[in-house]
């Protein structure tokens, strides 16, 4: 049986359509207000969850402005880690009221902590699961300590080799963690398709025999539906209201329209897969009298020998199958026949 895992009841493995996960990430833009209508956004699109990301600046990184602190190229060139995180990050007051108004939704929140004051929030709202960024998937000590929780986990793999997948599964087996996912991802932002390797997807499920999706940075639905062909149980996309909001993520997530047909197709995807079924479909099955089948071109007598062009393969499908025209030439007609009229065994002598 393939690996398995539930959150809020909801199964998620090969067995099950893809879990789509909603990253809101930092795309509320220093608004309450726009957190709530991408959490109600993200449930009329069709997404099975949304997910957070809890961290203030002081405690993902520290406030300097050394070169290492300083981000080179991308989306966020020129500024620090500090600056762009004390942007970014999700004010820990909001935590209460956007886990209230998703389970008045009906959609399951929860979140990527960054350090173990965040996985202690989080356990007080009662969190159903974590996510591990990729950025955190070396961070052995945090892994160990959210596994304790006991909740379904999610390891996102952005830039770990497979050594690296390998230590942070053992440290959420380690910490107590029984239902464990990873995430396919390129921690690029945004990322191009090419980069993404989709074939290593079911090498990692053999490999790793997990649950086993696709965190998607790419600007479009297509990889992530394509992922689901190769194994993706899991695709997480960041939402967003407008790509053009000028926030730190905006540029490369997912507006409304996109994420609803994102949750359509890879539905789709999914039911397409079906199993390995060479049976006649339910679908063809009215079809079945327009396939080809042997028919008399010519008026014939009864004890008329036939010949190759006395008959003929064509649509419909009444008579007997073209593979037995070279078992039927060169017998006789038991019958008068008509031009037009469907070859059968009982109008052929010695049948």
């Amino acid at each position: 049986m393939s690996a398995e895992i539930s959150i809020n009841g909801r199964k998620i493995g090969l067995s099950n359509q893809p879990y789509i996960i909603a990253e809101l990430s930092a795309n509320h833009n220093g608004k309450l207000e726009t957190a709530l209508r991408i959490i109600e956004e993200a449930k009329k699109a069709g997404a099975d969850a949304v997910k957070l990301q809890t961290y203030t600046a002081d405690t993902i990184t520290l406030n300097s402005n050394s070169e290492e602190f300083q981000i080179k190229g991308g989306l966020w060139d020129g500024r620090t880690l500090y600056d762009l995180y004390e942007q970014a990050h999700m004010p820990w007051e909001w935590h209460k009221p956007l886990f209230e108004h998703a389970r008045k939704l009906g959609i399951t929140i929860f979140s990527s902590p960054f350090d173990n004051t965040a996985v202690d929030l989080l356990e007080e709202l009662n969190a159903p699961a974590y996510k591990i960024a990729s950025f955190e998937a070396v961070d052995l000590p945090l892994i160990k300590y959210v596994a304790s929780t006991g909740k379904p986990m999610i390891i996102s793999t952005g830039m770990a080799d497979a050594e690296e997948i390998q230590e942070a599964i053992e440290a959420a087996r380690e910490g107590g963690c029984k239902e464990l996912a990873i995430l396919h991802c390129v921690s690029g932002y945004p990322a191009p398709a090419e980069d993404y390797n989709l074939r290593t997807i079911p090498d990692m499920i053999e490999r790793f025999g997990l649950v086993t999706g696709l965190s998607d940075h790419t600007l479009d639905n297509t990889t992530a539906i394509a992922s689901v062909v190769m194994g993706a149980s899991i695709i997480e996309k960041h939402f967003t209201l407008d790509r053009n909001g000028g926030g730190p993520d905006d540029s490369f997530s997912l507006e409304p329209v996109e994420l609803a047909a994102l949750c359509r197709d890879s539905k789709t995807a999914w039911q397409a897969l079906g199993k390995v079924d060479y049976g006649r479909k339910s679908s063809e099955q009215s079809n079945i009298k327009f396939r080809r089948s042997l028919y008399f071109v010519k008026d014939m007598k009864a004890g008329d020998i036939i010949t190759p062009d006395c008959v003929r393969s064509v649509r419909p499908g009444f008579g007997i199958e073209p593979k037995y025209l070279g078992e039927i030439v060169g017998k006789r007609v038991s019958v008068d026949i008509k031009v037009n009229q469907a070859v059968s065994w009982s109008n052929i002598d010695n049948y």
